[in-house]
C-alpha cells in the first residue's frame, strides 16, 4: 500500500460565510494541490471538505496520514466517528460530510494528526493560504 500524506486546511469568512479549503497530497517527492470553495459555509465544513476532496483524488487504497490544524476533523476521525455511527449521527453537525468522509475513506487505512495552526508548519501554512484564497474568490462572487 502506498503511503500518502494529506495536508488540509479550511477557512470561512464570517463563519458562516464564503469559504474555501486547501489540500496538498504528498507521495514520495510528488505532490498534488487541490482547492475549492463554497459561497455559504462554515470553517468546520471546509476543514472536513479538504480532507474529503484529498481522499477522493486517490486512485487506489493507500495508507493515509491526514495532517490538519482542525481538532474537529482530527478528533472526529480518531475519536468520535465510531460513536456517531452507533448513535446514527444524532446531534451531530455536518452529517452529510461525515457520511461522505466514511464513503471516501473506506478503502484506505487512515490516521489523523493534529498540528498547531499558524505556527510555521510549511504545508499547513500553504493549505491555509489556499483555503483563504478560495474563500476570498467566493466572497468576490457574491
Amino acid at each position: 500500500m502506498k503511503k500518502i500524506t494529506l495536508f488540509s486546511d479550511g477557512s470561512a469568512l464570517g463563519n458562516p460565510g464564503p469559504g474555501g479549503y486547501g489540500t496538498i497530497l504528498v507521495y514520495g517527492d510528488k505532490e498534488k494541490i487541490i482547492s475549492g470553495g463554497e459561497k455559504h459555509t462554515t470553517n468546520n465544513r471546509m476543514e472536513l471538505k479538504g480532507a474529503i476532496e484529498g481522499l477522493k483524488a486517490l486512485k487506489e487504497p493507500c495508507e493515509v496520514e491526514i495532517i490538519s490544524d482542525s481538532s474537529y476533523v482530527v478528533k472526529g476521525i480518531n475519536e468520535w466517528l465510531k460513536n456517531w455511527i452507533k448513535r446514527d449521527f444524532k446531534k451531530v453537525k455536518n452529517i452529510d460530510l461525515w457520511k461522505e468522509y466514511i464513503e471516501v475513506s473506506s478503502p484506505h487505512a487512515i490516521k489523523a494528526t493534529w498540528v498547531r495552526g499558524h505556527n510555521g508548519h510549511v504545508e499547513n501554512e500553504r493549505c491555509d493560504e489556499l483555503a483563504r484564497d478560495e474563500a476570498e474568490k467566493q466572497k468576490k462572487l457574491l
